[in-house]
């Protein structure tokens, strides 16, 4: 097993690497790469052109296995698919689909199942939600109560999930929900396919601080779902839930994201320099220097974290740290790029960013950025849960 190369050693993968730059810099359009790097929004039509150029080159799922649509490559060549895409400004690619439902299909879904479903997902058109969390059901997952009930061919669905990203432009939502109140509480969970047109639907934005629509509420009375579209066993969603936790909790993504940026950081610095509003220049340097160091650890920690995984020796608690370390560090870059901008620009926050300035529109974006990035200790498992994952591994409780 060969090791990613790291910067001082030979490039045993530069052919594939140089493969992915020219396709990245001829397919992935220049408008489309300045708004990833400007921090704008990526619309769903964006994702899915760039997703269906990716999937006709054969690299549509980097995560999956050939025989579905995949390009069977291991974690090492994942990673640097991801490295070179963030180093390029393309889009990322749309998780709910590719990493999370897609691979859970493969693996508990019917082959009618995974006929329908996955070229849809690989090809980008066909989006997904994922309805877990609920009112009172977030981190105690296995508290959810949104029922399921058995009427002959169908499932009705009663009740309600909340944080629900993208709601409001997927096709589909994959859904935990309680078709059973005997025994433990995780045993009377089943996962459910929901096309997301299905009579009873209500979906509901939640306003978040970034003024962008992320997340929302979504209702769900007398929704009746073919039980066809029930993924495993009945009782079974806890375990189709579990898989999907195991099998991404090590994400090859996450560090060349953060990595660029760190990059976009250091050019807005250097671009604006010590300003009127901002903070005196040597103190945001030696910030931002703190920060691209803690970027070259979390690039070694997950070169070595993806080595372990390969030989299926990773802990969770490595992977919770990775997260943890990342969440916070993102949280820190944006948060220098915010001095840069200074109070000024900071305090007329979204609405009314300097328009009499050139600059106006990429520091508006940033503190959208700085908004949004708000949430990363919270989305994809709280800190706080990270940091109990690391105690019980080191501590044994």
């Amino acid at each position: 097993m060969n090791p990613i190369p790291s910067d001082d050693t030979p490039d045993t993968y530069a052919a594939f690497r140089d493969e992915l730059r020219a396709f990245a810099e001829r397919e992935c359009p220049a408008e489309l790469r300045a708004i990833v790097r400007s921090n704008q929004k990526v619309t769903r039509a964006e994702y899915s052109a760039w997703q269906r150029k990716l999937a006709a080159r054969g690299w549509g799922a980097p995560n999956w296995p050939v025989e579905y649509g995949g390009t069977g490559w291991d974690l090492q060549q994942r990673y640097l698919f991801e490295e070179v895409m963030a180093e390029a400004d393309c889009p990322p690619l749309y998780h709910h689909g590719l990493g999370h439902i897609g691979p859970v299909i493969m693996h508990f879904g019917t082959e009618a199942q995974k006929a329908r479903f996955l070229p849809r997902i690989v090809d980008g058109s066909e989006w997904w939600c994922q309805g877990y969390s609920e009112p009172g059901a977030g981190s105690d997952l296995a508290s959810l109560r949104t029922a399921a009930v058995r009427d002959g061919d169908h499932y009705v669905i009663n009740g309600q999930k909340i944080w629900t990203s993208h709601a409001q432009e997927a096709d589909m939502m994959y859904t935990l929900v309680r078709t059973s109140t005997e025994g433990r509480k995780q045993a009377g969970i089943s996962l459910l396919l929901v096309p997301m047109n299905t009579p009873g639907i209500e979906v509901r934005p939640i306003p978040t601080i970034d003024h962008w629509h992320h997340v929302n509420e979504v209702f769900l009375r007398d929704v009746r779902v073919p039980v066809e579209n029930l993924l495993g066993e009945e009782g079974g969603g806890w375990k189709c839930a579990k898989f999907l936790l195991d099998r991404e909790r090590l994400s090859p993504a996450t560090v060349p994201r953060l990595a660029r940026l760190a990059d976009h950081v250091t050019d807005l610095l250097r671009d604006r320099g010590k300003t009127a509003h901002g903070a005196s220049q040597h103190v945001l340097l030696e910030h931002l220097y703190l920060a691209q160091a803690g970027v070259m650890g979390a690039r070694e920690m997950l070169l070595s974290a993806i080595q372990e995984e390969m030989q299926g020796t990773l802990a969770a608690s490595k992977s919770s740290a990775l997260k943890l370390y990342c969440s916070e560090l993102s949280q820190q870059l944006i948060g220098i790029a915010l001095d840069v901008a200074g109070p000024t620009y900071a305090s007329r926050l979204v609405d009314t960013v300097a328009p009499d300035e050139d600059d106006a529109e990429p520091l508006r974006q940033l503190i959208h950025t700085y908004l949004f990035y708000r949430s990363r200790s919270i989305a994809g498992g709280t800190s706080e849960v990270q940091k109990n994952v690391i105690a019980r591994d080191i501590f044994g409780a």
